[in-house]
């Protein structure tokens, strides 16, 4: 297993966010982009280059969409990833983008929220979601990448039965420990028992669950919330997990920076 950490792309500055990876002891990471406008053939480049100076890998992209984004209970379901139906097909169309994107970083896994998968498997608002991103599953398999849900806004068993129903070899994973405590969809020391087959990808990070119906828990710095990241890193090796851990901490700021320093020891003790 390999520690890495996420960095955020923008249009300037990659140079110097990849030099401060590398100067923390990183060589991973994954990149984030948020605005699909800089999915183009100049930030691959720069992107490129910079990742080859300080011998940087990308484990994984990590590829955002247009329009609002509310990170609640009430307004989460109808603004977040692919599910609300306004947003959808110009969204399919920015992770294709996004997977054109990666393809030129040489990156085989792109993830991304696709927002709150419907738990009921006999509804139209279910089938039209698992339609939507089998078009966009196989638009990846045709760039040779792996299509990754990040955890969180549904239930572990939800997600596995929507990539089962999706029915292609080309899906996976990206694991945060956090959001499923944060959602209040489940702990991750047994989500990992349902997922664990389709894990290509780590977020490493910390928190506890709601107190109310409304707002998610609170992220916490690694350590002081309630992963257990010593028995969770036990439970990867169990079922063999090799892969990338990408340190994340949603803060800004020297605090930030401490704190995923902090993991960075907390993980590599345990690794």
């Amino acid at each position: 297993m390999k520690l890495g950490v996420l960095v955020l792309l923008t249009e300037t500055g990659m140079e110097e966010k990849i030099a401060k990876l590398r100067e923390m002891n990183f060589d991973s990471c994954q990149l984030c982009g948020w605005n699909p406008e800089l999915f183009n053939d100049e930030n691959a480049e720069m992107v490129n280059l910079a990742c080859k100076k300080y011998n940087v890998t990308i484990s994984t992209f990590w590829c955002g969409w247009s329009g609002p984004s509310i990170w609640n209970f009430y307004e989460g379901p109808h603004t977040l990833g692919l599910v609300p139906p306004d947003y959808r097909f110009v969204r399919m169309k920015e992770l294709m983008k996004g997977s054109d994107f990666a393809k030129k970083l040489g990156v085989v896994n792109v993830a991304t929220h696709v927002g709150f998968l419907p738990e009921n498997p006999n509804t139209t608002e279910y089938h039209s979601i698992v339609t939507a991103l089998r078009q966009v599953v196989g638009y990846y398999k045709k760039n040779s990448q792996y299509f990754l849900f990040e955890t969180g806004q549904e239930t572990p068993v939800t997600l596995r039965r929507t990539i089962e129903d999706i029915g292609l070899d080309n899906i996976g994973v990206n694991f945060d420990t956090a959001n499923l405590i944060l959602y209040g969809k489940a702990h991750p020391l047994d989500a990992i028992d349902i997922l664990g087959k389709y894990v290509r990808d780590i977020h490493a990070k910390d928190g506890c669950y709601p107190t109310d119906g409304k707002y998610l828990g609170e992220e916490k710095a690694i350590g002081d919330g309630i992963v257990n990241f010593p028995a969770f890193v036990e439970k990867l090796k169990k079922i063999g997990y090799d892969g990338p851990i990408t340190i994340e901490r949603e803060i800004h700021g020297d605090e930030q920076i401490r704190d995923i320093l902090k993991a960075q020891e907390l993980l590599g003790k345990l690794i």
